[in-house]
């Protein structure tokens, strides 16, 4: 039997692109000898003192502390793997029934959904836990820079004991089955290969969440 891998996956439940990167890499899971462990970064920490940005999505990332706060209190109280099924309640609501990310239901069904205290929706709203939000953000964000947001993804690499770190791939919608599994042998391959730093096409699609 080959050897089950474990693949780190960051993310922010308000990227639409990062959910359905996790969307692919659970079909990933039942075709490829991996299992995937989920981690929470910031794109409000990303994007701290970045004037130059819209806005439109200073405002987005202004709202943004709420939920990747509730994921950090939610693994301290009942450890990391808690995040794996936190972060389908959440992307679920968020992306795919739309709720809005200030309403305090969404933390509370997606923390009770899993068996969590819903009390801790109110770790939305105080700054106690950003130490911890910011040290799993930057154990993530690390390896790849700041010129990236998320999904960031860490595999191991071609060699015993290395890793490769790397941000993406932004598809849409995820690959299923075979397919899903096909799309992991490349991304790795390239992400292996030393030197390799990008390849990149023009999107002409929204994010498609079937």
């Amino acid at each position: 039997m080959t050897e089950r891998a474990t693949v780190d996956m960051w993310f922010d439940p308000l990227c639409p692109w990062a959910w359905i990167t996790s969307r692919w890499l659970l079909e990933v899971e039942k075709v490829r000898p991996l299992d995937v462990r989920f981690n929470v970064m910031s794109l409000s920490v990303l994007n701290e003192g970045r004037d130059e940005l819209p806005e439109r999505y200073k405002e987005l990332l202004a709202k943004g502390w709420g939920p990747v706060r509730v994921c950090i209190a939610a693994a301290e109280a009942a450890g990391p793997a808690v995040l794996r099924d936190l972060y389908t309640a959440l992307g679920t609501r968020i992306h795919l029934q739309k709720y809005d990310i200030e309403d305090p239901k969404l933390f509370q069904e997606a923390l009770a959904e899993v068996g969590l205290d819903p009390g801790l929706a109110e770790a939305a709203h105080t700054d106690a836990r950003d130490e911890a939000l910011r040290a799993s953000h930057n154990a993530g964000m690390k390896p790849v820079g700041t010129d990236v947001g998320t999904p960031v993804i860490h595999a191991p690499g071609p060699n015993p004991g290395e890793t490769v770190a790397f941000f993406g791939p932004v598809i849409t919608p995820a690959p299923k089955g075979e397919a899903a599994g096909k799309l992991w042998d490349g991304v790795v391959l390239v992400a292996g290969t030393p030197g390799f730093y990008e390849l990149k096409r023009s999107r002409d699609l929204g994010p498609i969440f079937d």
